[in-house]
């Protein structure tokens, strides 16, 4: 079966997935989900340095679809996720 053409290919998919269902697991704003980080903490990371692996990638991520005013991406995969 061929996958629709619209949708981001599966690691893509995986990475816009862990953004609404990971949640930071330190500093300020330990617990909340990542998608939920402010775009301010996410300008600090990248002007600081963002953390090593996954977790490094994932804020970077964040960071850009916040800035290029891409969240609405997030807010609806996060609707759909059942998440609030």
């Amino acid at each position: 079966m061929k996958e629709p053409e619209n949708l981001p290919p599966i690691g893509d998919r995986q990475i816009l997935i862990d953004l609404v269902t990971k949640k930071m697991p330190f500093g300020k704003y330990s617990g909340r989900l990542l998608c939920d980080l402010p775009v301010h903490y996410l300008e600090w990371f990248q002007r600081k340095g963002f953390p090593e692996g996954k977790l490094g990638m994932q804020l970077s991520t964040l960071y850009e679809i916040k800035i290029n005013g891409l969240g609405e991406i997030l807010f609806k995969l996060k609707k759909m996720m059942g998440r609030r």
